[in-house]
């Protein structure tokens, strides 16, 4: 007990604290996001204000270091309430099939097959009444979206945002929502561009002044590279990967190196530091200004610049902020003659990204870059360097060494971030990399010694027209690491599926990861056993036996065979990829194997759960009289008799609760739903249930007698 005392004492010792800030702040977001009603903001400022103030007056006690964790939650849980007051709009609940929009591009997309814009809604109208929505997001026909800046005038037929498409699901609506969209849909027939009115604003003269730009450097790109190796060029310089070809795509985040594509603190790293050591070159030609003036910090300025820059072209996406802020923090810190790489930097960092944006806590972006830098900053404070041995006399053995040194390091940082980020890549993308170090040992040498310094000048020299040989030196890069990334994705097992394991799993794996990488003392081991343990966890959860779409037109079932089998009266091939992946299943949305043992006719479809039991889908209603009397579940988009003997899984049931899962439950069954009753946030309104239905129908109720005995009758009955 003395020695586990003695521990807690240095893990609480001076200067200690600050990482856990962003934790607990961090963790009040978290608590925000899961509660079921949208929290009173006044409450919510109250609860931060006081527990503040609190903190402020325990200063000097010793209860000071639990009323401040206390305090940094509340107030993450405030900052996201206010959050999200402030971004507040109208969602669209229902489709409307069409409709006429006027409005300003705020943005644009360019897509492999299909191109993608936002609009600043200006005027909306249809045949019914449209709600007043301020923007929306819409898809057209390759080469065909209207420019950045434009004010434009068109037909659409718009969508509600995407629900999750089973429950645990990623929410894109939740997305869509903090970015002031409240729908999304595809354009129909011609856009028509318009004067524009006043009110475009400087937000979007400077959106369209940085779309001109990127479609600049595409434009320059184009000129020396074609297919996927300009499309890859364009996302590490400007962060647009859309129009990277699907295998492609599949390939690189299949072999580990998909952290390539999303510009984050490795690319922010590799501009700043060539920045600063070329700027650092040039100034130590001068002798004077060598002996004179502080250089160092002059390049760490222009570095800063730099870095400034890049985060604005690439569309500043959150694992960008990060990586800026924390990019920041280090030259600020060089610039200041303070330590540059410490866990206050990632901790300052953490802090700037959640409290301007603290829906990033939810993304997958946010979650694996900030996983990896605190595991990679732990590295560097533990002393990773130190772990090899210095070199020897002679130049031969120092060069061999230097090199097997730095290729150990790459392997251990490119083992610790893969580790760090693989509960969350296993949660969100369903897959692990089993050969992830080997493709970044392959690889990350040459983005780093070729490509992102290729790209570099090639910035610097377009203005001058002298850019081309700078592209074609990026496309051999770029060449070698689309080969090896190809090659580790054919190779045996290259493909780690894991089957969705829900939220419980997730934040004790990162408990975990965080006392693995904020403590010092060997208490940091307890991490390691909470991953030991939230891996088994996420193992052994059973997956369900059904699973019905939002608009009951698909049905998967689990059969005898232990694997998912369909129904369906539409063609949805996105969601039933999501289902196989979720369920760690390598067949294709066209696998022959997914109708086997499925029975349909024109009126339905019908088959038998692992127990026996049938699922039917009753397509038409005149199946249901049968259906009710044979199947222990019905799933039907129409209105099912009062009387039905099985589960009814009806259009009433998902129109409120949308996609659900299914699971045997001894006799019964548990359901889960994306929307229960219950729960209304602004991303997901509730739906209130129509006039004269039953909220649920769980199968005929059990007639009752329902004569009260003579010694409790009144008098008056």
């Amino acid at each position: 007990m003395a020695m586990l005392r003695n521990w807690l004492r240095a893990e609480a010792g001076d200067g200690r604290l600050l990482p856990w800030v962003p934790v607990a702040f961090g963790a009040g977001i978290a608590v925000y996001f899961s509660a079921d009603r949208e929290p009173m903001l006044w409450a919510a400022l109250a609860a931060a204000g006081l527990t503040c103030a609190a903190a402020f007056l325990l200063r000097r006690r010793a209860a000071f270091a639990a009323m401040l964790m206390v305090a940094a939650a509340a107030a993450g849980f405030a900052v996201a309430t206010v959050r999200t007051a402030r971004v507040a709009h109208v969602v669209l609940a229902h489709p409307v099939y069409a409709s006429s929009v006027k409005g300003f591009v705020e943005a644009r997309e360019v897509r492999e097959r299909t191109d993608r814009f936002v609009l600043r809604v200006s005027a909306i109208s249809g045949r019914r009444a449209i709600p007043k929505l301020e923007r929306v997001r819409l898809s057209v026909r390759k080469g065909t979206a209207p420019a950045v800046g434009s004010f434009v005038e068109l037909k659409a037929r718009l969508l509600p945002p995407l629900a999750p498409l089973r429950p645990g699901a990623y929410d894109f609506g939740r997305d869509l929502y903090f970015q002031g969209i409240g729908a999304s849909g595809f354009v129909m027939g011609k856009i028509r561009t318009q004067a524009a009115p006043p009110g475009g604003g400087w937000r979007l003269h400077y959106a369209a002044a940085m779309q001109a730009m990127r479609d600049g450097i595409d434009a320059r790109i184009r000129t020396a590279l074609d297919g996927d190796n300009r499309a890859i060029a364009t996302a590490l310089l400007t962060g647009r990967r859309d129009a990277i070809s699907r295998p492609v795509n599949d390939a690189m985040f299949i072999s580990g190196l998909g952290h390539v594509l999303s510009i984050s603190g490795y690319h922010m790293a590799v501009v700043a530091g060539v920045v600063f050591f070329a700027v650092r070159a040039l100034l130590a030609l001068v002798p004077g200004l060598t002996v004179t003036f502080p250089i160092k910090k002059w390049s760490a300025a222009a570095a800063l610049a730099a870095a400034t820059f890049y985060l604005l072209l690439s569309g500043a996406e959150v694992a960008t902020q990060r990586s800026y802020f924390m990019t920041a923090v280090v030259l600020i810190a060089v610039m200041v003659d303070r330590r540059a790489v410490t866990f206050r930097t990632l901790a300052i960092a953490a802090m700037i990204v959640l409290a301007v944006a603290p829906e990033a806590l939810v993304h997958p972006s946010f979650q694996m870059s900030f996983a990896a830098t605190l595991g990679l900053v732990a590295l560097v404070q533990i002393g990773m360097p130190q772990f090899f041995a210095a070199p020897e006399n002679s130049r031969a053995a120092r060069a061999a060494l230097w090199g097997g040194r730095e290729i150990m390091t790459l392997a251990f940082a490119s083992l610790v971030a893969g580790l760090a980020t693989t509960p969350y890549a296993a949660f969100h993308f369903h897959r692990v990399t089993p050969y992830g170090v080997l493709a970044n040992l392959a690889a990350m040498p040459v983005v780093s010694g070729i490509v992102m310094p290729a790209g570099l000048m090639g910035l610097a020299a377009m203005p001058f027209g002298l850019d081309r040989m700078f592209w074609e030196a990026m496309g051999i890069g770029v060449d070698w690491m689309v080969v090896v990334s190809v090659w580790i994705a054919d190779l045996p097992g290259a493909i780690g599926r894991m089957a969705a394991f829900g939220t419980g799993p997730l934040l004790l794996a990162t408990t975990g990861i965080v006392l693995l990488g904020l403590l010092r003392t060997p208490l940091r081991w307890s991490g390691a056993g909470a991953m030991v343990v939230a891996t088994l966890w996420a193992v052994s959860i059973p997956p369900p036996d059904l699973l019905v779409a939002g608009d009951g037109h698909t049905v998967a079932v689990r059969g005898r065979d232990g694997r998912l089998h369909l129904m369906r009266s539409g063609r949805d091939a996105f969601l039933v990829r999501e289902w196989l992946a979720a369920d760690a299943d390598s067949r294709g949305t066209g696998d022959a194997s997914l109708a086997t043992g499925v029975s349909c006719d024109p009126e339905g479809c019908v088959t038998a759960m692992a127990d026996g039991r049938l699922v039917a889908l009753a397509i038409d209603v005149a199946a249901l009289a049968d259906d009710c009397v044979r199947a222990a579940i019905v799933v039907t988009t129409h209105q099912a008799p009062l009387d039905c003997d099985a589960l009814v899984l009806d259009h009433e049931r998902l129109r409120r609760q949308g996609a659900l899962t299914v699971r045997r439950k001894g006799e019964g069954f548990a359901i889960e739903a994306i929307r229960p009753d219950g729960v209304d946030r602004p991303w997901a309104p509730a739906i209130a249930a129509a006039p004269g239905l039953p909220a649920s129908r769980s199968g005929r109720a059990i007639a009752v007698d329902a004569t009260p005995a003579e010694s409790d009758r009144r008098p008056d009955d």
